[in-house]
């Protein structure tokens, strides 16, 4: 969620970010829950975390310091594709079970202006796809429109320009700064959740359109602070995922967001903005932006075992609530729910200030 601040702003950045950070130090580290490996097992060449959660792999190349997205590559075992956050850089990174980069993409004819997610799908032939979601507005609706890029995935993973097609991109209500971006992969239909309070998930046009605009149209409700989001590989189920956790939904046959089907509980990361189902949709790999960061891998709640369903609630009776992706871990933590109040009130504040500025 990275922007350029005039100097006479600076502070009201500061602010934010200290006041996020704030409540990141504050927070305690999650406990093993329905969505935590079990018995901390771990992934083929991944770790086990404190808290019984696996890494799944770490990333720690130079290069990759705003990891804002990810999307798992069905067309390549184990690769799982990156981007980051901003800075005028349009390359996509490839990268290995390890988590090391195996290749470079990078995305001839496109801007980078605030990149915040990004997603696997079809283009007009039904050919596998990558989409990138310059969908950032941290101004407040100072954009006129907001842009998705397009490029065919490549046959064969090695470093190359690929020409990126474009899709202008406007809500029906007025400018959304938004951070998630999904593409069902049975319908191929673009979906985007706005951040902050009054989350809500925005439809696309059956066709994208490289002329004119593509209008969003509201169809359902998204969490507070929605950092990312993806579709499962069949289609059945979708996730949002906040600084503090995700939500799970069930998929409508229209093929939107439907009914919510529990919060889920994930790691504790410095500032986590990203998730994706891994290709075989039994579990989320979870990052964060920063240096060095660990992408976990969690347990897609009723994928477990051979008697779960998907219709089943996400959070244990352990938890209480069903409020893990607002950071409600300790209902009587009064502490807790003060720091990340001011935090949300810091960014809300910040956003406004931009915007009347």
């Amino acid at each position: 969620m990275s922007v350029r601040p005039l100097p006479a702003r600076a502070a009201v950045r500061a602010a934010a970010a200290l006041a996020l950070g704030a409540a990141a130090t504050a927070w305690p580290a999650p406990a093993a829950t329905a969505a935590s490996a079990p018995g901390g097992s771990s992934a083929p060449g991944g770790s086990s975390a404190p808290s019984g959660d696996t890494v799944a792999f770490k990333i720690d190349d130079p290069r990759i310091s705003e990891s804002s997205g990810l999307a798992a590559s069905t067309a390549h075992p184990g690769v799982v594709y990156t981007h980051n956050d901003s800075g005028g850089v349009p390359k996509i990174y490839a990268l290995g079970p390890d988590g090391r980069v195996l290749a470079v993409l990078t995305l001839g004819g496109a801007g980078a202006r605030d990149w915040e997610a990004m997603a696997l799908g079809k283009d007009e032939r039904g050919r596998p796809a990558i989409y990138v979601g310059d969908i950032g507005d941290n101004l407040g609706g100072a954009w006129p429109y907001v842009t998705v890029y397009k490029i065919p995935e490549p046959a064969r993973i090695r470093s190359q320009t690929i020409r990126a097609t474009k899709f202008r991109i406007k809500y029906a209500d007025g400018p959304r700064n938004a951070e998630t971006m999904m593409i069902n992969p049975r319908t191929n239909r673009l979906y985007i959740a706005s951040k902050l309070f009054g989350g809500a998930v925005y439809e696309g046009p059956k066709h994208l359109r490289t002329s004119g605009y593509n209008v969003m149209h509201k169809v359902g409700k998204a969490p507070a602070i929605a950092t990312d989001g993806a579709f499962a590989p069949d289609g059945r189920t979708c996730v949002i995922r906040t600084y503090f956790g995700a939500r799970m939904y069930a998929v409508k046959p229209d093929g939107r967001p439907g009914k919510s089907l529990g919060s889920v509980s994930l790691p504790f990361q410095p500032q986590g903005e990203s998730i994706t189902y891994t290709a075989d949709g039994k579990y989320f790999l979870a990052g964060s932006e920063g240096d060095d960061q660990p992408v976990y891998k969690v347990p897609v709640p009723g994928t477990a075992g051979p008697s779960s369903s998907p219709s089943i609630t996400a959070t244990t009776k352990a938890e209480k609530k069903d409020n893990a992706d607002q950071g409600h871990r300790d209902p009587s933590s009064t502490r807790t729910g003060l720091i990340i109040a001011l935090a949300i009130a810091a960014l809300v504040g910040y956003g406004l200030f931009r915007r009347r500025g």
